[in-house]
């Protein structure tokens, strides 16, 4: 099978796991997310991004979770032109596969690790993702290491954690981070707490279920604020 077709079947399964989560993307958008998951599954038999999974395996238990993130992302009250921090980017997700659905702002990369950061970028300017790019710093950095000195002074409007610490530990980190009335957005495997810690509320919570195998799944995005 050429590159080509293979590229065309993945962006096939894309757009059928998009239409059972209830995203309807532009033929070209499951193409570039496709062409992700090429370069993903060529570079994880190299470095081991992701572990040891084949390109419609990291489709439907990892992939599956950026793509009803985008109108998560879309019904949040953000600001027109937010600054977005993904803290822990590792191979790109959800990262990557969001920036081809949601392109609203300025969205960095933020992963620390040499090796993914490398193939970060070689992502992000294959798919021509706009005002996307990657920092390799330490996330508790990120800010000072901004292109722009007076938007890291503002703070980040929304910044994004899949797994890179536990939500007790990552809502303390990341407040000094966040500009006055900012979110953070956790992908969970449980709901939102009833009760959370002080200082914070919550802004919205979603399920989805996704179907890695013959068993359901279900997941939540929490968007929490902290208080003034």
């Amino acid at each position: 099978m050429s590159s080509k077709e293979s590229t065309e079947q993945l962006a096939a399964q894309v757009a059928a796991l998009c239409r059972s989560l209830g995203v309807s993307p532009e033929p070209e958008t499951a193409i570039r997310i496709a062409g992700y998951l090429d370069l993903l599954t060529q570079w994880n038999r190299k470095t081991n991004l992701v572990g040891p999974r084949r390109a419609d395996e990291i489709l439907h238990t990892l992939v599956a979770d950026s793509l009803p993130l985008a109108g998560f992302l879309e019904s949040l009250p953000l600001a027109d032109d937010p600054l977005c921090l993904d803290l822990g980017a590792g191979a790109g997700l959800p990262g990557i596969p969001l920036r081809c659905l949601w392109t609203r702002g300025r969205y960095y990369l933020v992963e620390v690790r040499e090796k993914r950061c490398v193939f970060l970028r070689l992502a992000v300017g294959r798919l021509d993702l706009a005002r996307t790019a990657v920092l390799q710093v330490r996330a508790e950095e990120a800010l000072q290491q901004l292109p722009d000195e007076e938007i890291a002074d503002q703070g980040a409007d929304l910044i994004l954690s899949r797994a890179f610490m536990p939500w007790q530990e990552l809502l303390p980190f990341v407040r000094p981070m966040l500009t006055p009335g900012g979110q953070v957005v956790v992908l969970a495997n449980e709901p939102l707490p009833a009760v959370l810690p002080e200082a914070w509320r919550p802004v919205e919570s979603r399920s989805y279920t996704i179907r890695p195998g013959r068993e359901e799944s279900t997941r939540w995005f929490w968007a929490l604020q902290a208080e003034a």
